[in-house]
């Protein structure tokens, strides 16, 4: 073999073997982004199997570690990734204090909320269980009262038209449902009592709120997630107050509405209902 044949058969390999690892990448692309996938994927066909009623939406297995989040329309719950074991209820990150349920569902569909509790998809014998507030609930839940009488004035917080029918609502700063609340109330004639309680750990931000020189203007900010600026100490019993009251009453979530005749509602409802119920439905 002359000198020029031995260089071009060289050129040759190279080549072949260039072309080779760039097939390799494009082959191990595709290998990876089916790894990435499987999780839903296989989620997926097992959920179909165990669940053959519930028309799902999607499956994500990225969001928390060990679970997916499956939609089923406007339903949300949760499975491990052996698509064994089905969870219904809210996941809260704990680092960053947010409700993660709370926010998906308000994402999804926030004029369908009911409570704070995570819908479940179930329509069939052998579906998922229903969760509170679901479809398969018919039975109106007996109306409950609250007397607020035991608390102090201090540790509330008024704000909103001031010639409204006055509501009171025990809210929290880190509670996605309670800012949703919020904004709807201010587009509605209401007075709004407003009694912060930290059931997410949110203490910090109520005393910002509270010890601001303008209390209205810090809830506002605090609910858009921004720092409450000019906030110095002061006494902040009246929040401690509040809490007490939770505790003894047995509020477990926020938000919790209170009607001026003590009626009261636990979680976000949607404007037409709070405007038919604050004007006095007993539904």
């Amino acid at each position: 073999m002359s000198a020029t044949e031995r260089k071009l058969s060289r050129r040759v390999r190279i080549g072949i073997g260039a072309v080779c690892l760039s097939a390799l990448g494009v082959t191990g692309g595709a290998l990876a982004t089916n790894l990435i996938q499987r999780p839903e994927r296989n989620v997926t066909e097992l959920l179909k199997q165990r669940l053959p009623k519930t028309p799902l939406s999607n499956v994500d297995c990225s969001k928390v570690d060990g679970l997916c989040e499956v939609t089923a329309g406007s339903n949300l719950f949760y499975v491990d990734r052996s698509g064994r074991y089905l969870v219904v209820g809210r996941v809260y990150d704990m680092e960053t204090r947010q409700d993660l349920t709370a926010a998906r569902l308000l994402e999804m569909s926030p004029e369908t909320l009911v409570g704070g509790a995570a819908k479940a998809a179930a329509d069939g014998e052998g579906e998922a269980p229903p969760a509170p507030g679901s479809a398969r609930q018919t039975a109106p839940a007996p109306v409950r009262h609250l007397s607020l009488s035991g608390l102090p004035a201090s540790g509330a917080i008024a704000w909103g038209k001031a010639g409204g029918a006055t509501v009171t609502v025990f809210s929290d700063f880190r509670c996605s449902y309670c800012r949703a609340l919020t904004n709807t109330l201010a587009t509605m004639n209401v007075r709004v009592i407003e009694r912060p309680i930290s059931s997410l750990g949110s203490r910090d931000v109520a005393d910002a709120v509270y010890c601001a020189k303008d209390r209205v203007k810090a809830l506002h900010t605090a609910y858009a997630g921004e720092p409450v600026q000019g906030s110095a100490k002061c006494d902040t019993s009246g929040l401690d107050a509040n809490e007490a009251f939770a505790r003894k009453n047995r509020l477990q979530g926020t938000p919790v509405i209170v009607r001026a005749d003590g009626a009261m509602i636990e979680g976000y409802r949607p404007k037409a209902f709070l405007e038919r119920w604050i004007a006095g439905d007993q539904s």
